[in-house]
């Protein structure tokens, strides 16, 4: 069992990460629209523009490459949750008519300097 402590730690992680990939998005000229959207299908990480296409990002984060790459721990029922939900955010924003997109912002941070940031675009068509 986790205890909350732990639990505490793991959600200051996460969102360190996120604040990460937030940065190298914007940096690249994404512009942010919300993050952390919440649904009874899961979560999404960071939805943002990209021109005129709407950005699905789920950021994954590892420190070791040992088992796989960060991106390659998104499970296809993963994949499922999350164009459910971005269904859903698009359906409730009245964004229909937009092209959108899911990309992965996967981080490799062997805690020796810079993590290593590796973005993957429209990885729905991959899989």
């Amino acid at each position: 069992m986790e205890t909350p402590h732990k639990q505490e730690s793991t959600r200051k992680k996460g969102s360190r990460y996120e604040d990460l990939a937030e940065a190298y998005l914007s940096e690249k000229g994404y512009r942010i629209l919300e993050r952390n959207i919440h649904s009874r299908y899961g979560e999404i990480d960071i939805v943002a523009e990209d021109g005129s296409v709407i950005v699905f990002v789920e950021v994954r984060m590892r420190s070791r490459n040992d088992y796989g790459s960060p991106a390659e721990s998104i499970t296809p029922s993963k994949m499922r949750k999350i164009l459910r939900e971005a269904e859903m955010y698009l359906v409730e924003n009245s964004l229909l008519d937009r092209d959108a997109r899911l990309d992965v912002i996967s981080i490799l941070d062997r805690g020796q300097g810079t993590p290593e940031i590796t973005h993957l675009t429209n990885v729905s068509e991959e899989r």
